[in-house]
């Protein structure tokens, strides 16, 4: 066991990643990939002058993704043609991509269950965690075998996934048709709580130390915290400039600032986690901003913005955005590897 995690912390030192270890929010140099769930493509770009490689295309709808901490694969959960809520034609499989040679390395099928959706792995990358919102479960995944290693109920349909850095535990929203947070035990794979949410949720994202859990709500613009000892909102995170709830949020790999998505009207919040309640940084991005990278150096985010397939790129020290480039039909998310 210690030589495995001894190789492994070497492999993310070179990679860049040797500190926080949080395996679903590593970052690199090597390469950067698009989630293209309009265009069924996974994109591969040059990371310094996001001018495209290569494409391959993965099925209908891909969303999500989780790299393993080698950096050898993404995993890629195929949605099916529809969106949360109406989806007549689900999917059933989770893609695997070699990164390094970029190409499909094949498929995890997750039959009998349908509609596969937010992904996140643990910090061995031997386990995936999947949700599945038509069938209301969440699947691990044993990433050796490529099998199914359970199907926990998750009560609500569950959209989207954060698992703790140590994976003992799963939040998982429902959006609107179960107004709670699910909490899982990923020790005895149950589900052992349930944070109450009135609004409904959407995007969630453990913070790098594992303590808390932050939830954007889906009907007003607020952010709320979950301390995950006790499994109790502990703070209320009103968003500046913003008219209705927010996407998805993205804590930066060193824990320092939290970036929140938001549609209505399409910008990105920027907050300081050290001071929660001062002023914002609020940018204006593409139409429907979904999802996030952060550079290796941390001075760099990008915003996937859905709704015209570009990509902002933002200094995450000055606050601005200082460029854009087309990156798809309609990128879901992204990620640097």
């Amino acid at each position: 066991m210690l030589k495995t995690s001894s190789a492994l912390l070497l492999a993310l030192a070179a990679t860049g990643m040797a500190a926080g270890l949080d395996p679903n929010n590593l970052t690199g140099t090597r390469g950067l990939l698009l989630i293209d769930k309009m265009g069924r493509h996974v994109r591969f770009f040059d990371p310094s002058s996001f001018t495209e490689i290569s494409s391959v295309e993965v099925g209908v709808a891909p969303h999500d993704f989780a790299i393993s901490p080698d950096h050898k694969f993404a995993y890629i959960p195929v949605y099916g043609d529809g969106i949360y809520g109406r989806n007549p034609n689900p999917g059933h499989v989770i893609a695997v991509v070699d990164l390094a040679k970029r190409s499909v390395d094949g498929f995890i099928d997750v039959s009998p269950y349908q509609a596969p959706h937010g992904i996140q792995i643990d910090k061995t990358g031997t386990t995936i965690y999947v949700t599945c919102d038509i069938s209301r479960k969440v699947l691990v995944i044993d990433t050796q075998s490529r099998t199914i290693k359970a199907a926990i109920d998750n009560e609500g349909t569950g959209h989207w996934i954060a698992v703790l850095p140590d994976a003992s535990k799963a939040y998982v929203t429902n959006k609107n048709d179960r107004l709670f947070v699910s909490v899982i035990d990923l020790k005895t794979n149950k589900l052992v709580g349930r944070v109450s949410a009135p609004g409904g949720t959407q995007g969630i994202a453990a913070s790098p130390d594992g303590k808390l859990v932050a939830v954007s709500d889906s009907t007003k613009p607020d952010v709320f915290l979950i301390d995950t000892k006790t499994d109790m909102v502990v703070d209320h995170i009103p968003l500046e400039g913003v008219e209705r709830g927010s996407y998805k949020s993205r804590y930066t790999p060193d824990g320092s600032k939290l970036l929140v998505c938001n549609e209505r009207p399409p910008t990105v919040n920027i907050i300081d986690t050290k001071r929660l309640h001062a002023k914002q940084t609020v940018l204006t991005v593409g139409k429907d901003p979904m999802g996030f990278a952060i550079a290796s150096d941390g001075k760099t985010a990008l915003v996937a913005n859905h709704g015209d397939g570009t990509v902002s790129v933002v200094d995450l020290k000055s606050g601005k955005i200082m460029s854009s480039f087309k990156g798809g039909v309609g990128v879901e998310t992204l990620g640097y590897y």
